[in-house]
């Protein structure tokens, strides 16, 4: 996983959890799950990195 894609997938988890922590401190249930869906979507990302990394390492010769 590139050093790029690594630190943009962490700042939108983080991104995320602050909006969902915002969204629950000003009872605005549609920042809470906007928070949510951002701090998913990051996961998704990271993880998508991850196999790409997985099949790269797996098919070196």
């Amino acid at each position: 996983m590139g050093l790029p894609d690594k630190i943009a997938n962490t700042v939108q988890i983080l991104k995320g959890r602050a909006k969902e922590a915002a969204g629950k401190i000003s009872n605005d249930p549609g920042l809470t799950i906007e928070g949510k869906l951002e701090r998913g979507t990051g996961h998704i990302k990271q993880a998508g990195e991850k196999m790409k990394d997985a099949g790269r390492h797996l098919f070196r010769r």
